[in-house]
């Protein structure tokens, strides 16, 4: 199957919930409606923002990605005998689908995959070199907030049993009542019979992590600013791109990095007709970034009806995945 005939088919079965420029407005006017202010991490993945990501998954410092396709390689064959045969695989935040493709590769059996992702473009180019790579496999994109409740395509072929698949350690880009909320959700998606497998970054020495989110070559601060760009354009705000920089600390205390967008001077910011006064040097709140332990990622999962049966580590205690299934 060509590329081109392999994205003609994606977009064919695409399923399109990605959020309108209402849905933008309204949560930008709450976010900066709040002290302190703060955005949604969920809006970074624009067209420019997930290229920007990719950027940053190739830069040294940023170890995440380059560890867990590392441990995808080293031990998918005993994440194959864990799931099983003929599964329905459901990806949240699917990307590029560099880390889907191993793993589409190494299970036994894929009668279907779902990537769900905000961006339709990087939705639509990676399902496209997907299923030109796995023709077998019935492609079923779909466009949305996966943070919000789905009804999922439904699949030509009945499946043995669905496996969600949520890699990068997206899950600790949430508030720990959030990250129970999509736990939530993945258990009523998958079934009583269904697997979640989780990438999870695990705590370790703070200069390791801080390092990886202030990279040398700036990309991640590009990324970051790259969310008020989407903003200015999609629902006309106006925030000043040399108003701001990027700022990212390890909060060893909390357990996460938190990354911010600083004014670098006093100034107003107008969106939907309000203003919104910043300070010099006022940190508006863009993203977290939890760092796990075992003890931490079993009681969220416990608190989202799931139970921790699998785990495997690279080498060092970097990086982590966690096969979780039903309490």
């Amino acid at each position: 199957m060509s590329a081109a005939t392999a994205t003609a088919r994606a977009q064919a079965a695409l399923t399109d919930f990605r959020p309108r420029p209402d849905d933008i407005r309204g949560d930008a006017v709450a976010g900066l409606s709040r002290s302190p202010k703060r955005l949604s991490s969920k809006y970074f993945y624009d067209g420019e923002g997930s290229r920007l990501f990719e950027e940053i998954t190739r830069q040294p410092e940023y170890y995440l990605t380059r560890v867990e396709q590392e441990l995808l390689d080293a031990r998918m064959p005993a994440m194959a005998d864990a799931v099983g045969p003929d599964v329905h695989v459901v990806e949240y935040g699917s990307g590029s689908g560099r880390k889907t493709r191993q793993l589409l590769q190494g299970l036994h059996g894929v009668v279907a995959y779902t990537p769900v992702e905000i961006s339709r473009s990087t939705l639509l180019a990676s399902t496209g070199r997907l299923a030109a790579a796995f023709p077998r496999i019935e492609m079923l994109p779909v466009c949305a907030d996966f943070t919000r409740a789905l009804t999922l395509p439904m699949a030509a072929r009945t499946p043995r049993r669905t496996l969600m698949f949520f890699p990068g350690s997206t899950l600790g880009n949430f508030t720990n009542d959030e990250a129970v909320a999509i736990l939530r959700a993945m258990r009523e998606t998958m079934g009583n019979d269904g697997r979640a497998l989780v990438g999870v970054d695990l705590d370790k020495d703070p200069a390791v992590i801080e390092a990886a989110y202030n990279d040398a070559a700036g990309v991640t601060a590009a990324f970051t600013l790259n969310l008020l760009v989407r903003l200015n354009r999609e629902i006309g705000s106006d925030f000043a791109l040399d108003g701001f920089r990027h700022r990212a600390v390890y909060a060893r205390e909390r357990g996460r990095i938190e990354t911010f967008l600083v004014s670098q001077r006093a100034q107003d910011v107008h969106v939907a007709g309000r203003t919104f006064a910043f300070a010099d040097g006022e940190a508006m709140l863009v993203e977290y970034s939890h760092k796990y332990t075992d003890g931490g990622l079993a009681e969220l999962a416990a608190a989202a009806g799931l139970r921790l049966v699998e785990r495997w580590n690279d080498d060092r205690d970097w990086f982590g995945l966690r096969l979780l299934a039903p309490a």
